[in-house]
């Protein structure tokens, strides 16, 4: 008899497509079949793990932070989109829905709950340290709830949980082992920057970072190799911008080999979704995170101070990001490497390996049960 397929619902960005691809190459590898439901803002999903699997695109809004108009057209949208996951369900009829939260998963999970007959078995991951508003709302509905950590806040009494790690791409997890070092202070070796921003990019970090860069002393600033990503209409201005201050900079909307930038950098500048905290703490390397402001559970800032206590960063409250501030906060680490040393060791006390397996494991058994 033919294995039923697995439905993986996740966003277009980064931080929820990223793990479920480790998930699919993970099921595909036990030789489940795969079938994908994202949004419109993913444009990989046809050249990653999912490229052969069935793939479909449902419309959704996030409602946190809206005017009450706005709130009023996403609930409708989301209703709408709860019958499109619903019928893809009756169409494939899986054996079971994952989804990785976010505002997109919500129409095939709930969508599977309005099926009548069998219904498939439904597991939500959760990737922050405080349960999302959209798993807060599905995991009422769930079979088992996956965690990144050990302590999640806001999870429902009387479901199953289980702390699997945050599913990162094998090439991020080959790097599990591979040493951290630290800059030289004596020498004219390259002091190597990553500055990410999720997959979209991140405005903030176009405007304030280049500051930051071109008011550091001579003897860093010739020393500095730039990875930036940026939106793509900043990525002339902003290369233009370091080329003048001599600053050795790659700026690019999407960066191709997230792993070879990881192993390379000294230091990372980002925001602290639950996959960016995951591929650090895999990677061990020091970081300075600037949360999301407009989060509604402010899940970022969870996962920062997370970092934070661990040892293994810096959390800067947008308000307080300011070019002056991370210009002097540069210089001081970049001068002292010790502590840049230390702060690896500590992203490492949150390393999670063979989480997509782990996942995997927690799909097929709930299958069965």
């Amino acid at each position: 008899m033919k294995q039923a397929p697995i439905l993986i619902a996740a966003g277009g960005t980064g931080g929820h497509f990223f793990p479920a691809e480790a998930l699919g190459a993970e099921l595909q590898r036990r030789g489940h079949q795969t079938i994908l439901v994202t949004d419109a803002r993913n444009s990989r999903a046809g050249l990653s793990v999912f490229a052969d699997s069935p793939r479909h695109v449902l419309k959704s809004s996030g409602v946190a932070g809206k005017k009450p108009i706005d709130k009023l057209r996403g609930i409708g949208q989301l209703l709408w989109s709860c019958l499109g996951g619903r019928q893809i369900v009756a169409r494939y009829r899986p054996a079971a829905v994952v989804g990785f939260g976010g505002y997109p998963s919500i129409p095939p999970l709930l969508g599977s709950r309005l099926r009548l007959g069998k219904r498939p078995a439904l597991i939500i991951h959760e990737g922050n340290a405080i349960l999302g508003q959209a798993n807060a709302l599905l995991a009422r509905f769930s079979d088992a709830i996956a965690t990144s950590y050990p302590r999640v806040a806001r999870l429902p009494a009387g479901r199953k949980v289980m702390q699997t790690g945050m599913p990162v791409r094998p090439a991020i997890e080959a790097l599990a082992d591979e040493p951290y070092v630290s800059p030289s202070l004596f020498s004219e070796e390259p002091i190597h920057l990553l500055v990410w921003g999720g997959s979209l990019g991140a405005q903030i970090f176009s405007s304030i970072v280049p500051q930051a860069l071109c008011n550091l002393p001579p003897g860093l600033r010739t020393r500095l190799h730039v990875t930036q990503q940026a939106h793509e209409e900043m990525v002339p201005a902003l290369s233009g911008i370091y080329a003048q201050v001599g600053i050795k900079a790659t700026v690019t909307p999407f960066i191709e080999d997230v792993a070879a930038e990881l192993k390379k950098a000294h230091l990372v500048i980002g925001r602290a979704g639950g996959s960016s905290i995951a591929e650090l703490a895999m990677a061990g390397r020091p970081s300075i995170l600037v949360p999301l402001p407009i989060a509604a559970s402010d899940e970022q800032g969870v996962n920062a101070q997370a970092m934070e206590r661990a040892g293994g960063g810096w959390m800067v409250r947008q308000r307080d990001f300011s070019s002056s501030a991370l210009c002097t906060h540069l210089t001081h680490l970049f001068s002292h490497p010790d502590e840049l040393a230390r702060a690896a060791e500590g992203a490492r006390n949150l390393q999670q390996r063979r989480a997509a397996e782990k996942l995997a494991d927690l799909v097929e058994t709930t299958i069965k049960a």
